[in-house]
């Protein structure tokens, strides 16, 4: 009898699409690997809803679309293929148009979770610095005032934001951290 474990054939990038328009368990999906994503916590939740409050009008006002969780990131790398559902996808490129995913963002946000940080900082953070529209990555968070900013171009610059507010680059605005965790501070 044979112990070693075998890995599933892989998925289709085909297959993966059509069977995230049949679910509603979203599931992200690694070259060729589908792994599902659990559920956010109402700190989680009420900091992505902060952050798109925050940004949105800065977003419409350059024309750029901005997506809530619920969006595919797709992610094309050395003959492989990743999606990802950030919980903030912003794309200012009229010409990434797909209807279910983007793949020439220009800001991703992921807030931290202690079962999703270690991927947020290392996996992703690495598939997204590949992205070359990609201006700022930024990691925020739930439980403490704190935004971190990874921006992209030359080379890869890291800032933390603990209080005031924070640039965008790529929207040339001004984040207030008050308008980030204004809802969450009342839990």
């Amino acid at each position: 009898m044979n112990s070693a474990l075998t890995r599933p054939a892989p998925i289709s990038i085909r297959d993966y699409l059509d069977g995230e328009n049949l679910t509603d368990v979203k599931h992200e999906y690694l070259d060729g690997e589908v792994v599902a994503m659990g559920g956010a916590s109402a700190r989680h939740g009420l900091i992505v809803t902060g952050l798109s409050l925050a940004i949105g009008p800065h977003a419409r006002r350059k024309a750029c679309q901005l997506f809530m969780s619920d969006m595919k990131l797709r992610v094309d790398h050395a003959d492989q293929t990743y999606f990802y559902y950030p919980d903030l996808l912003l794309a200012c490129d009229p010409q990434d148009g797909d209807p279910y995913y983007r793949s020439r963002p220009c800001l991703l946000v992921e807030v931290l979770s202690p079962t999703t940080e270690r991927i947020d900082r290392r996996e992703k953070l690495f598939a997204y610095q590949t992205i070359p529209s990609l201006r700022e990555y930024l990691l925020v968070d739930p439980e403490q005032r704190c935004v971190e900013i990874y921006r992209f171009g030359q080379s890869v610059r890291h800032e933390t934001c603990t209080q005031g507010s924070f640039r965008l680059d790529c929207l040339e605005a001004e984040i207030a951290l008050d308008e980030v965790y204004r809802d969450v501070e009342a839990l």
